[in-house]
């Protein structure tokens, strides 16, 4: 049996034994430990390194026996030094992916724990019983709209007099007061001298007539335009 392999099997403290193995917390400490351990090795080596390029250089040709023994050292520094380096990524590797198991067993634990207190909650609740309640939700929002709708609509409060009748009565009104204003209107006695028998200056009789019925037909047209105006309102309303 190798040394590794009785590492594996025989090492590690009673605690964890008795436990049936170390926590993933104290896998990752010891992983961390071996790898701070195995940098500073590295830093060791590499310096080992630059001393016997050192002595290689100071010795040269002139002592080859001694430079070349420097090499050969150093070769062996590089060698360990390069198996350092595959042994920090296959510890790094594997901290990785204990850490990443660490946190899934984590993750899965909170949502065990997250599952059964929403059962506990739902345990209390009746399916019936929230269809019902949502049902009387429902019915009650039809009711606040409905009171809405019946607010928001003109009540009438005894205005229920006929629009057709009112506008025949308002016309005659405004019959009345055009009639009374026409009656009012003296025209002026013809001239009793003839008009004058080339076109010229218009007599100031016949000018006043003119303006007369002027006024008077813009009088009408006034009327029937108030008129047009109150019957597009009575429409709109």
């Amino acid at each position: 049996m190798s040394k590794i392999s009785k590492f594996f099997k025989g090492g590690g403290s009673s605690a964890s034994k008795g436990r049936g193995g170390p926590s993933p917390q104290e896998a990752l400490a010891r992983l961390r430990e071996t790898e701070e351990m195995l940098s500073k090795k590295q830093e060791y080596l590499e310096t080992r390194i630059e001393r016997e390029l050192a002595v290689a250089r100071q010795h040269g040709t002139k002592n080859k026996r001694a430079a070349l023994q420097a090499l050969k050292r150093k070769k062996r520094y590089e060698k360990q030094l390069n198996q350092i380096d595959g042994t920090l990524s296959t510890i790094e590797f594997q901290r990785e992916a204990l850490e990443n198991s660490h946190t899934n067993t984590e993750v899965l634990k909170n949502m065990g724990y997250a599952a059964q207190a929403m059962k506990k909650v739902h345990e209390n609740m009746d399916l019936n019983k929230i269809d019902d309640l949502m049902q009387d939700i429902t019915e009650q929002q039809d009711v606040a709209q409905e009171i809405s709708d019946a607010i928001s609509n003109r009540a009438a409060f005894g205005d229920d007099f006929d629009e057709d009748e009112l506008m025949a009565e308002l016309e005659e009104l405004e019959q009345e007061e055009l009639n009374k204003g026409m009656r009012d209107v003296r025209l002026p006695s013809v001239p009793s001298t003839s008009l004058p028998s080339r076109p010229g200056k218009m007599p100031a009789c016949h000018f006043t007539f003119l303006m007369i019925k002027q006024r008077i037909s813009s009088t009408r047209k006034r009327a029937e335009d108030e008129d047009e105006m109150k019957k597009l309102a009575a429409w709109a309303s």
